[in-house]
Order: C-alpha cells, then structure tokens, then sequence
C-alpha cells in the first residue's frame, strides 16, 4: 500500500520544513518593508524632497516633526503598556503551567504505578508499546512546547501590532493605499509566523519523539496531544486575559468619555485611552494569535491520534500519516500567494475598496487552497487505505478525504461571510439595528439580540453539513481534516484579522496626535473594514473550534475505551445537562469581570475628569498609567477563576463520574458553546458597526440618524458597550473552553479509563 504513495518519505521530510521556513522567510520580509516606514523626523530641510512638502502641506500647515515625534511618543506608550501586561500575564501562565505539567506527569505516570516496564499496546493486540512513564514524560515536554510556542505566538504578534500602529498612522498622511499595505503586511507577519512556527514545532517533536519510540506511533501521538493542550490552555488565558483588560477600558472610556462628557473616541484628554488601545493588542492580537495557534495545534492532534491506529500507522506509512502537516504545508504557500494580491498586484486606492479587497483575500485563499489540498491527496495519500472508526476499521480513497478538506475550507468561507452579512454596516441587519436607535437604547440592545440569535442559522447548519459529510466519508479522521481544512489559510486569516487592531490603534494615534480630519477620516475607513474582518475572524475561530472538538471528542472516546455515548443512560444524560451549562457559568464569569474592572475605571476617569484642572480645557495631562493598571490589576485576578472553571471541570468530572459522564460533560459544552460563542460575537459586532454606521454618515439613512452627540448616536454607543463584552470576551473565549476541555480530556483519557469513576465504584 505504501508504494502506492507518490510522494516519497525523504520528500515529505524536507517539504514539511521548507514550507515553514518559507513562511517565516515571508514574514520577515513583510516586517522589513514596513519597517522602511521612519517614526523619526528625517534629517535636513522638508524642501530636498518634494513628497516631504506636499506632505506638509496636506497636513494643512502642522508642523510635520512634531507630529511625528507625538505619534512615536504615544506608540512607546502603547507598546511598553502592552509588554508590561503581557510579562505580568505570562508570570502567571507561567505558574500554572508548571503545576499543570507535573499534574500531566503524575495523573499519566501512575497508570502502571510508574513502571518502565513495557505495556501491551492499546489498539495493536498482541504487541507490547513503550512504558506509561515514558508516554506521561512525553506528554509532559509536549505541553510545555506548545504552551510555549503559544506564548511566544501571542507575545511576537502583540510586538509586531505595536511596531505597526503609529507607522500606518504616518502613512495615512500619503493616502489610504499606503496606510492600508502598512497595516494589512503587520498582520501578515503575524499570520506567517504563527502559522510556520506551529507547523515547524509541531513537524521537530514528532521527528525527536520518534528517536525514542520507534515504532510504537500509538504511544508517539498519544504524547503529541500534549502540544494541543499546552497550545490552547494559554490561550485561554490570553483570551480571558486579554479581553477583560481591553473592555474593561474600552467601556470605562466610552462611558465617561463618549457619553458623558461628549467628546471623541480617542481624544488624548480620556485617561483611559492609552489602556484602550494597549487592550487592542493584548486582546485582539495577542488572545486571537494564541486562540488560533491552539485550534491548529488540536486539530493537528486529533488527526494524527486517529490516523496512528488507522492504515497509516498499524502500516508506518509516514508520508501518509503526515497528511495533516502536508495540509498546513501547502496551506502557508497558498496564503504567500493570496498575499501579493493585497500588496503587490492590486493597490488600494480608494476607501471603499479596502473591505472589497480584504474580502478576496478570503476568496481567493480558498479557491488556490483548494487546488492545494487536490495535489497533497493525490501525491500523499495511497488510492485506498482504513481508517479507525469506534473499533473498526473503515475503507477510504484519497478522493474522499480531499472531499472532507475541501468541505471544512469552504464552510469556513461561508461562515466568514455569514458573519460579515450580519456584522457590516454595508447590509440590512446592521442597518435595521443602527435605525432602531431612534427611539433609544432599549429597543437597539432589543434589535442587537435579535440579530445575534438569527446569525447562529446558517453557520450551524454549515458546520452541521461539514460533519455529516466529513463523518460520512472518513470517520473521525474526516471531521479532524475537515478542522484542519478551516484552519489552512491561517495566515491570511490572521492577517486579516491583525490588520483589525493595527487600523484601530492608527486611528486612536492620529486622534491623540492631534492629526487632521481628513488623516482621521483615512485611518478610520480602514478601522471600519478591520472591525468587519474582525467578526469574520472570531467566526472561523468558533466554527473550527466546533470541528476540532467533535475530532478530540472522537479520539476521547476510542481511547477511553467507550462503545457508545447513550443520552438515554442517567451518567451521560446528566453530564450533558451539566456541559451545556458550562458556557453560561463561564460567560457569567467573564461578563461580571469586564463590569466590574469597568466599574473601576468609570470611577478613576470621573475622578481625574473632576478633580485635574484643565483637563477637559486640554492644558493638562491625564493621568494614563493609573488606568492602565486598574485594567492589569482587574483582568490579572479576574482571569483566574474562568480559567480553572474549565481546566478543573474534566478532571473533577473524570475522576469522580468516569468517562460516560464526561462524554456527556463535552458533548452538551460543545452543542451549547458554539451557539452563544457565535451569538455574542455577532451581536457586539453588529452593535459596534451600528455606531460607526451612525458617526460615519455616508448614506442619507445614517445622516438622519447623526450626528455625533445627537439621542440617537448616543443610544448606539450604550448598544456598543454592552456588546464590547460579549464580542471580544466571552464570545471569543468560549471556543476555548469547548476545545481546552475536549483536549484535556483526551490528554487524561489512560488515568480516567483506569481510575476514574470513583463515585459509581462504591454506589
């Protein structure tokens, strides 16, 4: 069978890796051409270069130095708020995680009282596999690589986004285009690098891991799992982390600032409007890099751990097994492609081709995606093989698996445009909801609710229909692949989505540095398409998180050694009761620590509005750091109780209940999770796009509705604090609770088999 494989093993060896260096090459060619872009007065007399004078001049006579020195003055601040949050952020993580990687070791190691004796093999009857020491020491290193590699993910994204925002600021002064490639190559940096540096760690633990195991690939990728919980379990806390600092200024700003006392955004006279943008990117940039490394990494998993009890494995057919590397391989070449489009064959021009262009990336990602997927099916996957499916094994062609990658990719695309449909002010729904702000804020949050609750129809039966097809073809492994599918044009997803808080932060300095309306008017068009591709960006993260627990739910149960899930059984029907709760106590969680740290920064920003003389007159300076860390303080001591809500939930459950109850536990989170996650996301989007709708006045509709100020605007931004929360806290976390858990339960699954159900044992 594996001769019947066209690509060989040594190419599968050196392709994997090149992919990934290619990647990270791409990535740091981005970071030099945007770093070409000079947040320092130049040298010499503006007359020498005649770019220099029109400048000026469309500065409409500001002194040009000052402003740059102003915009670079507040990028310091930004950047060292951002650092300062994230080294507190990951002293923390760093804690946990190694108290979780000894909890790892001891749960896995005692399975055969730490012996090092050889096992039997799980699945391969008859042989004996490597000892559970070594697999839980295994496991073990493999947490600690991917919680660090999702550090590291998040951490360089958040340098690259605070690198960025002034320099696309500067930038806008030359026009829109020019702010735009700025902006949309930051991402792109972020987007490459993650997406290689996932794929390159991933590809090196398999090849040092397999020094020691050899032949046992059962035991190997039993150990890899560990790099998907050590990927998402920091990215939960990046997520919860991330969101609570960000909303909690955002919504003390708004409140006090836009709502009270009637001045703008990102006026510099707000205290807390550097820990607003600081927030941008310890939230939206950092939470969103870590959360979509996560996904990668699981679903990676899932797919290996089915596929090394499958043909594959029984077999040691390598370039087969490698299939899902291979995926993410022509994944970053595809996204390298799609890319140039942005940057180098199509250049903005106007401000209403920004969303139409971001959009194609999307477009144009899948359709070359697609393409890619074909090649790496027919070249890496023998005609026919098996697959496990609950203890059988199930026969699958190639054509069928491309079948289920494809599926995932274009319902990911359909997802991603359903969100951008309810999300954008440029369709009815965001309309309707931006006009039901005439008659106050009751009937916007009303209308907002409404929206977010229709939103979740077709994403679910796009997911629904990715499932039945993937599940029909290939079995579990199909449904990991279909996950794998979404998350290929990574890069460009994360691109995209980076550019979000790239153009906001640009905005937010062009406001503080005293820039000129139609400078502002630049940054926020670009702003206003980053918040769209935002939405969509939180819709592929949901929608493949649903795909890549469905998969580790899969693998749970076979390596569980469950036959069946039966809901009519009392274990698992109340475990299903029990996980469709979860994302209600844990969005209740998160929602009430956005308002209270919010509730401590309406009371310091009233306080130095009342108290500092001359502030509102802007003669003196607000006191910025104090906001900064009331945001620290709050989201640091609030992001530790969702945290251990999800991460204690299956080895409480586990132990105590047994496996059928934690079935029933992963199932109901999973079915319930997605729902809100996708809800609460669109209905803050539409909420904040409803505002932007109304201040932007474009259309007759929205001038009627405006101005800034006026009951109307005024009702949209209450609509837009509420949905701060929901759309960038407890939406987006809410696919990492359902993962996390799923992965968790998968990494723990020997020790729960053998120990667990400690309750029903004695009853």
């Amino acid at each position: 069978m594996a001769a019947s494989v066209i690509l060989p093993d040594l190419a599968t060896q050196v392709v994997v890796p090149v992919a990934a260096a290619i990647g990270i090459a791409f990535a740091v060619l981005q970071w030099v051409l945007v770093s070409k872009v000079k947040v320092t007065p130049e040298r010499g007399s503006a007359g020498k270069d005649g770019a220099s004078e029109a400048l000026i001049e469309e500065e409409e006579g500001l002194n040009d130095h000052n402003i740059v020195l102003k915009c670079a003055e507040i990028q310091t601040a930004i950047s060292e708020g951002a650092t300062s949050f994230l080294y507190t952020e990951y002293k923390y993580a760093g804690a946990f995680m190694a108290f979780f990687a000894v909890l790892i070791f001891v749960f896995l190691g005692s399975i055969e009282g730490f012996s090092t004796k050889s096992q039997p093999c799980h699945y391969s009857v008859g042989k004996y596999c490597k000892p559970a020491l070594a697999n839980a020491a295994f496991s073990t290193i493999a947490f600690v690589l991917g919680a660090v590699t999702s550090l590291v993910s998040g951490f360089l994204g958040m340098k690259i986004a605070t690198y960025a925002n002034a320099r696309t600021t500067l930038e806008a002064r030359k026009g829109v285009g020019k702010a735009f490639i700025v902006a949309f190559r930051s991402g792109a940096v972020m987007g490459f690098l993650l997406a290689a540096s996932g794929l390159f760690v991933l590809y090196l633990i398999i090849n040092l891991f397999g020094l020691y195991y050899g032949d046992d690939w059962e035991g190997l990728f039993e150990a890899i799992t560990g790099y998907g919980l050590g990927g998402s379990s920091m990215a939960l806390f990046g997520r919860v982390g991330g969101g609570i600092y960000t909303k909690a200024a955002d919504v003390g700003a708004d409140l006090v600032g836009k709502v009270e006392r009637n001045i703008p955004e990102d006026d510099p006279r707000n205290p807390a409007v550097i820990a607003d943008n600081v927030g941008d990117n310890v939230g939206d940039i950092a939470g969103m890099g870590s959360d979509l490394f996560g996904s990668y990494a699981e679903s990676s998993c899932a797919a290996l751990v089915v596929a090394s009890i499958s043909s594959f494995g029984i077999n040691h057919e390598f370039t087969p097994m490698m299939y899902p590397l291979l995926i993410s391989s022509v994944g970053i070449i595809a996204c390298l492609i799609t890319t140039l489009f942005a940057t180098d064959f199509f250049e903005v021009k106007a401000v209403d081709q920004i969303e139409p262009s971001l959009k194609k990336q999307l477009i144009i990602s899948t359709a070359v995606m697609t393409i890619g997927i074909a090649l790496v099916s027919w070249l890496g996957l023998p005609y026919t093989f098996t697959i496990f499916n609950f203890g059988a094994q199930k026969t699958v062609h190639n054509w069928q698996l491309f079948l289920c990658v494809s599926v995932g990719l274009w319902a990911g695309l359909v997802i991603g445009f359903i969100t951008e449909y309810y999300t954008s002010n440029a369709y009815s729904p965001v309309q309707d909801v931006a006009d039901s702000c005439r008659t106050g804020a009751a009937t916007n949050v009303i209308f907002g609710l409404a929206l977010g609750y229709k939103s979740v129809i077709i994403p679910i039966f796009a997911i629904a229909f990715s499932i039945f097809l993937s599940f029909s073809l290939a079995a579990m492994y199909g449904v990991a692949v279909a996950a794998l599918g979404m998350l290929s044009t990574i890069a460009t997803g994360l691109a995209i989505d980076a550019y979000g808080p790239i153009s906001d932060n640009a905005g937010g300095i062009a406001e503080m540095a005293g820039m000129s309306h139609r400078i502002r008017e630049r940054t926020d068009a670009l702003d206003a398409a980053g918040n769209t591709t935002a939405a969509i960006g939180k819709g592929f993260a949901i929608g493949s998180a649903a795909l890549v627990s469905l998969a580790l739910f899969g693998a749970f149960v076979s390596r569980a050694g469950i036959t069946s899930v039966d809901v009519l059984t009392p274990n698992v029907f109340i475990g299903l009761l029990v996980g469709a709760m979860l994302p209600y106590w844990f969005s209740a969680m998160t929602m009430k620590s956005v308002g209270s740290a919010a509730l401590k920064m309406v009371e310091e920003v009233r306080r130095q509005f009342n108290t500092i003389p001359g502030l509102m007159e802007g003669t003196a300076k607000p006191d910025y750091a104090t906001c900064v860390k009331i945001s620290t303080d709050a989201s640091i001591k609030e992001m530790i109780p969702p945290g251990a809500l999800v991460m204690l939930t299956p080895l409480i459950v586990g132990t105590i209940f047994g496996v059928e109850t934690l079935s029933g536990v992963l199932a109901g989170a999973l079915v319930s999770g997605v729902q809100i996650a996708i809800s609460a996301s669109n209905t803050g989007g539409a909420w904040d796009n409803a505002k932007k709708y109304i201040e932007a006045g474009v259309s007759d509709h929205a001038k009627s509705l405006g101005p800034k100020g006026s009951d109307c605007h005024k009702a949209a931004v209450i609509g837009d604090t509420i949905g701060d929360p929901l759309k960038d806290t407890s939406g987006p976390s809410l696919n990492i609770l359902i993962k996390l858990m799923a992965v968790e339960s998968l990494v723990f699954a020997p020790f729960f088999a053998t120990y667990g159900g400690i309750l029903f044992k004695y009853i």
